[in-house]
């Protein structure tokens, strides 16, 4: 089971004929993980007890199949593919609002403290996360 989420293509995601950039497609990846994080408590970035924690990106990919056009609803489906003991890798699945499939992107994350500006750290998910987070 994946979460989902959908986001429209604005004029500003495309080229003069139209059609999503392929850069865009790792926004709409991340906008997506965010709102899959939220929906689950978590954030991809955040404070607490002065140390910044988040998951940074280690790894983008995306299989483009179809253009995604100016004004298209794209729902993004959400699949956790592997939960790691630092990190998290995600699937992301766009449809347009056809059905069809138009790219398949992955992305992995991995959970980071930073204690300052030079300082950045993997760390093991709690398992309060690794619940929230584990494949449903």
């Amino acid at each position: 089971m994946s979460f989902t989420t959908t986001r429209r293509v604005e004029f500003g995601d495309t080229d003069m004929a139209g059609i999503m950039h392929f850069a865009n497609f790792f926004r709409f990846m991340e906008s997506a993980e965010t709102d899959f994080l939220h929906a689950r408590g978590l954030s991809v970035s955040w404070r607490d007890g002065g140390v910044k924690w988040g998951f940074p990106r280690v790894s983008a990919a995306c299989d483009f199949q179809k253009p995604a056009r100016f004004e298209d609803v794209l729902t993004i489906a959400v699949t956790v593919e592997k939960l790691g003991a630092k990190s998290v890798s995600y699937r992301f699945d766009f449809m347009n609002q056809r059905g069809e499939t138009l790219a398949v992107g992955r992305i992995t994350s991995v959970h980071c403290r930073s204690t300052g500006p030079d300082h950045l750290e993997s760390v093991e998910l709690t398992p309060e996360m690794r619940e929230k987070l584990k494949p449903e």
